[in-house]
């Protein structure tokens, strides 16, 4: 038996409701490829593999590469890559196999400790996005990062992973999940989201000057963000753009929502 291992942050899913909630919220069809990161001893992946064209899973741990193979090797649709999701090249892998190339979706339990990286990978950053972007990425992480996800402006959870991951995706709650849920139970509780990249409506000008403006605007969160820009705007003109955006010139970092953010940004790139 493979028992979870502390080096790779492994907590297994055990509970079956969850397990249907992901499921019914990747939506499967028989023309679905999916991509699936740490299947662990595979309890999600049994219940995916039935429903899609095919799916890719990578896994770090080698013991549960060979629980995995050993199971889920002779299914004509599943694959199974063993090395870090965040250092492998995933085209030049498959490069031998048509069927298993461009993946449309995402399912995982991912580990809560390389969550920001996996989400950066999956849907690249503000200045750089995914030019291949997922339908949908299903995601069970860490609950306390969730709400920052899906959180909206004005809210205390509001920051610059918000703005940075709903410049790129709408994001959602599919459902909460307690730590009872899991073997060992980690010690937060966690949540299932849904992210679904969309075409951005109104693009930066200059996106690595958006991203610029929320590490100044955020860094200080407790602070005027005409205060947190001085160093980039002289804090009259900040105001008088602020106003002209209908935005209250005492407000915060957290109370500027996404589009408001793109739309200073737009301003000070015309400024500049």
């Amino acid at each position: 038996m493979v028992r979870p291992r502390k080096l790779f942050a492994q907590h297994w899913l055990k509970s079956d409701k969850v397990l249907d909630a992901i499921v019914k919220a990747a939506d499967c069809s028989t023309n679905d490829r999916i991509l699936e990161i740490g299947p662990g001893t595979g309890i999600l992946t049994r219940r995916l593999l039935p429903l899609v064209q095919s799916l890719l899973a990578v896994e770090i741990d080698r013991d549960l590469c060979k629980l995995l193979v050993k199971q889920l090797g002779s299914k004509d649709n599943f694959i199974l890559l063993q090395g870090d999701f965040l250092t492998l090249d995933l085209a030049t892998n498959l490069t031998a196999f048509t069927n298993f190339q461009n993946q449309n979706k995402v399912v995982a339990n991912i580990p809560y400790n390389i969550t920001g990286p996996i989400i950066e990978k999956l849907l690249g950053t503000i200045a750089n996005p995914n030019p291949t972007p997922f339908e949908s990425i299903v995601l069970l992480i860490q609950k306390e990062v969730a709400e920052r996800l899906y959180a909206k402006a004005g809210s205390k959870t509001f920051g610059a992973l918000s703005v940075r991951v709903q410049y790129l995706a709408e994001c959602e709650l599919v459902c909460h999940v307690p730590a009872s849920a899991f073997y060992p139970p980690p010690k937060v509780d966690s949540a299932v989201v849904r992210l679904r990249p969309r075409q951005i409506e109104t693009p930066a000008n200059d996106p690595k000057k958006l991203e610029n403006l929320l590490k100044l605007g955020f860094g200080a969160k407790r602070k005027m963000l005409r205060n947190n820009l001085q160093s980039v705007i002289d804090r009259d003109r900040l105001s008088q753009l602020l106003e002209q955006l209908n935005i209250n010139p005492q407000a915060r970092a957290e109370d500027i929502s996404t589009q408001q953010w793109v739309e200073l940004a737009n301003l000070l790139t015309v400024d500049s």
